[in-house]
Order: C-alpha cells, then sequence, then structure tokens
C-alpha cells in the first residue's frame, strides 16, 4: 500500500503541471488554489511515507528557506500593497511553488523516480505543445479560443504565446537531453528524438524570441553537463528535427497564422502533418541507428566550460537587451516570422517602469501586484499590461531589496544544489539542471512566475536536483528503471567480446 501511494503521488506531482496548462495554466485564483491543495497534500504524503528524505544540505535549506522568507515577505506587503487582493494572490503562487519544491525533494529521492522525472516532464510538454498545434493541423475538426492580440502566435491552452514558447523549449531541452543519453534504451531515445519535431514546430509557432533564446542557453548547458559524443550527437539530430519541422510549416500561413480561409487551412494543414510525421520518424530512425551502432566517447571541452557557458549566456542576454533598447520604435510588430529580425519590444517600457517604483520605495517596494497601479500612473504608450515581464525587475519595483535578496537566496540554493547533484551523478543531474537553464533564462525576460503551468516544471525539476544532492556520489549510477537500459555496445565489437571470452573458456 505504501508503495502505491508513492507510485499514484510522484505520478499525479509529475503530471500536475500537464493537467494544469488546460486551466488556463494556473493563472486565475481558483485553478491555482485547487493546485496549492494538492502540491501541499503531496507534502503531507512525503513527510508521512518518506521522511527520511527531507533535504538536510545547505543548498537545499537555502533555496527552501529563501522561497518561504519570499512568499512570506510578500504577503507582508499586503500591509503597504496599493491593492491587498494582488499582494494575496501573488504570495499565493510563491507558496504553491514552495509547496511544490518540497514535495518534489520528497517523492523524488528514489533513483527510479529521478530516472522517470526528466522523461515524463517532457512527455506532459509534448502534450500540451502537441494539443496547441492540433488546430493548425486539422483545422476542420478542432478549433480553439483566440485572442486578437495573439495575432495568430500558438496561445492554447495556455493562452499567452510567450508561456506556450517557453515551455516548448524546456520540453525541447529535456527531449534533447533524453535523446543524448547513452543510459536510456534506444526506443525510448528514438521517441525523443521523435518528440524534438513538434517541440520545435510549436517553439517557432509561438514566435517568441526569448523562448528561442533560452532554448539554446539550455542546449549550451546541455553538452557543458553531459560532454559526451553521444550527446552531441542526440542534440543535433533533436535540433535538425525542431528546424526541419519549422520549415515545413513555415510557407503555409494557414498553420503559423490561422489566415485564409477554412479549405485552405485543411490542405495547409495536411501538408504540414504529413511533413511532420514524416521528420519525426526521420529523427526516431536516425536516434535508433546511432543508439545501436554507433560507439560512445567524451568530448574535450575546456576546463573551465561551466563559467565559460555562463558568460556566453548571460553576455548575449545583456547585449539582446542593450541593443534592443536603443530600437526606435516603428511600425507595431507583426505577430509572425518578421518577430525574429528585430528586438523592439515594449518590454522596455515596463522595466522604465519598474525602475521608477523602485526608486520610490528601494528598501520594502511598492508591494507585491502594485507595479500595474504604477503603470496605469506612469506608462509612457497606451498599453495594458499587469506585469512587469521580467521576474527580478519586478520583485525590485514590488519587494524592494529585500525581496530580490530573498529571491537571490532561492536561487543560489539551487545553484549550490546542481553544482552538487553534478558531482553526485552527472547523468542524472545533466537533464534538470539543463531545464533550469532555461526556466532561468526566460525569466527576467517575462512573467512565466505567473504562469504557474510553466513554473511547476522548472520546481519539480528543482526538487530533483534537490533529491539528488542528498545522495552519495555514485549510488545512482547503478540504478535501473523500467525507462532505462544498459548501453550496448556497437555489433562488430559484440562480435569480438564473444569470440575473446569463447576462446578464454
Amino acid at each position: 500500500m505504501r508503495a502505491g501511494i508513492l507510485h499514484a503521488s510522484r505520478f499525479v506531482l509529475l503530471g500536475g503541471a500537464t493537467a494544469l496548462a488546460f486551466f488556463a495554466g494556473g493563472y486565475f485564483d481558483e485553478p491555482r488554489a485547487w493546485a496549492g491543495l494538492v502540491v501541499w497534500g503531496l507534502v503531507a504524503v512525503g513527510l508521512l511515507l518518506e521522511p527520511r528524505a527531507l533535504p538536510r544540505s545547505l543548498g537545499a535549506w537555502l533555496a527552501i528557506g529563501g522561497l518561504f522568507a519570499f512568499g512570506a515577505f510578500t504577503l507582508l506587503s499586503m500591509l503597504w500593497a496599493p491593492i491587498v487582493g494582488n499582494a494575496y494572490h501573488a504570495g499565493q503562487i510563491v507558496f504553491l511553488y514552495l509547496g511544490g519544491l518540497i514535495a518534489s525533494a520528497l517523492l523524488l529521492r528514489d533513483p527510479a523516480a529521478q530516472r522517470i522525472t526528466v522523461p515524463a516532464l517532457a512527455a506532459g510538454a509534448l502534450i500540451v505543445i502537441g494539443y496547441g498545434i492540433s488546430e493548425r493541423l486539422l483545422p476542420g475538426l478542432l478549433h480553439f479560443a483566440r485572442s486578437v492580440s495573439a495575432q495568430g502566435r500558438l496561445e492554447q491552452p495556455l493562452t499567452y504565446w510567450n508561456a506556450m514558447g517557453e515551455l516548448a523549449a524546456l520540453g525541447f531541452v529535456l527531449s534533447a537531453r533524453v535523446a543524448g543519453d547513452s543510459e536510456r534504451a534506444p526506443a525510448l531515445r528514438a521517441t525523443a528524438a521523435a518528440a524534438c519535431a513538434p517541440l520545435g514546430l510549436g517553439l517557432y509557432l509561438s514566435f517568441s524570441r526569448g523562448a528561442l533564446f533560452a532554448c539554446v542557453a539550455g542546449l549550451v548547458a546541455l553538452v557543458v553537463l553531459a560532454p559526451r559524443r553521444s550527446q552531441l550527437e542526440g542534440l543535433l539530430i533533436a535540433v535538425l528535427a525542431g528546424a526541419l519541422a519549422s520549415a515545413a510549416a513555415a510557407p503555409f500561413r494557414g498553420v503559423t497564422s490561422l489566415a485564409g480561409p477554412l479549405g485552405t487551412r485543411e490542405s495547409q494543414g495536411a501538408a504540414t502533418l504529413a511533413l511532420l510525421v514524416l521528420i519525426a520518424g526521420f529523427a526516431a530512425a536516425a536516434s535508433w541507428w546511432r543508439s545501436r551502432h554507433l560507439a560512445d566517447g567524451g568530448l574535450r571541452l575546456p576546463r573551465h566550460r561551466g563559467w565559460i557557458a555562463l558568460g556566453i549566456i548571460c553576455a548575449g542576454l545583456a547585449l539582446a537587451i542593450v541593443i534592443g533598447s536603443k530600437e526606435t520604435a516603428g511600425v507595431p510588430l507583426s505577430g509572425g516570422v518578421s518577430r525574429f529580425g528585430t528586438l523592439q519590444s515594449n518590454r522596455y517600457d515596463y522595466w522604465s517602469v519598474a525602475f521608477r517604483a523602485f526608486s520610490a520605495q528601494p528598501i520594502h517596494g511598492v508591494g507585491a501586484g502594485g507595479w500595474s497601479v504604477w503603470w496605469l500612473r506612469y506608462r509612457p504608450i497606451n498599453d495594458f499590461a499587469q506585469d512587469a515581464h521580467s521576474l527580478p525587475l519586478q520583485t525590485l519595483a514590488e519587494l524592494g531589496l529585500v525581496g530580490i535578496l530573498l529571491l537571490i537566496a532561492f536561487f543560489a540554493g539551487l545553484a549550490l544544489a546542481a553544482r552538487r547533484a553534478v558531482r553526485v551523478s552527472p547523468v542524472l543531474a545533466a537533464g534538470p539542471v539543463a531545464g533550469l537553464v532555461t526556466y532561468a533564462a526566460h525569466a527576467p525576460l517575462d512573467w512565466d512566475w505567473q504562469m504557474p503551468a510553466v513554473t511547476l516544471v522548472a520546481i519539480v525539476l528543482a526538487g530533483a536536483v534537490l533529491a539528488l544532492a542528498e545522495r552519495t556520489p555514485g549510488s545512482t549510477e547503478a540504478v535501473q528503471s523500467p525507462l532505462s537500459a544498459r548501453p550496448r555496445a556497437p555489433r562488430a565489437r559484440r562480435g569480438r567480446v564473444s569470440r575473446q571470452l569463447r576462446d578464454s573458456s
């Protein structure tokens, strides 16, 4: 009975973000409240059935303690926030994530559970993205709600295109990890490679520049964390599948922007679907052949490759922000592929108002949820917005230096735990840490924090990292699960080994 309850709890934990995605991503109060009840119920199950799994390392307590203090200070800001209800709901979000973090750290301590975490979360992202693109491929059968502001970009079921892009990026990076993991079964690796085709198409159809940058950052981290030939080749197959799927859809405006009469969209959707199936099949076949016939080996990377990759990611982000802030606002941006040719955005106006609010109350901020009030007062453009489209800048504006220090403590704890987890088991840690890098690269550019269906994926990955960091080095490497298999040698080498054993006997 204990094992059954734990298996069911892990299933709910790993599938919760996927289920929440179909309730507008958990953005509104009621589904978010239910999600909070579920995750804290999972915490109770973990404490009762897995009490020894409670994290004890410095990184874990810094992350958990930092997030708890961040949530408590968010609720405390109700005393000075301009809208008390907004501050309360902001605190509710933080405690939802705190429960998810603790539940993940408790329930994912088991090595077999850690083995299925990355494939399960990647599958969840595939379900959501597959649902979103289905109406474009089968417009005669499926039709979803649309918003005018989306301009044809991929928005359902999360209802926000940049969030869909970020979820696609997370799923793509996690799938690329599975496709390149030589310790996985060849069939699972082939399936993960095939999944990169629809995930890459979903990333393209969101036309989210920030999500594309986050995906690249996650892939760079993946190569650094798993410097193996199999990982690089799996990543290349994944990128090729995603690029080909995007290129297949690019000429069809009925697919990319939902434009044109129904008959045209049906024919274009059918053509794209056929090409997508062929590309996914090609990726699966290439991954299968590679895992069955080619030997693995290490990659020679610079000694300080981690710091170099971090510097490249941060420099790229800073350069894009600086260049984009200098672009003059011309005609309004369309919702199509032309967005990839410019860095123009309204975000710079959002951020200027955030700095203005911070300068007015630098210690404790203007109160959680208060940025939206300041935007209505001081906005330089006639644009509706409720969030500053940047987690650190919105924190500075609403919670001041105290809030940003608590947020830094949370991420610093995750960084310490990730460093420890990579030392304990680089094989198991590579996927979760690369996924966290993907999320962290996008959080300064959008309001992922207010979209639980996206952030909970990162939170579960963070909990898995905390759990892995608690183990002793080498204790997880030999663990096999139904989704893993011992890597097989190439046929020629297997034959040679067999002859040597026969001769020696």
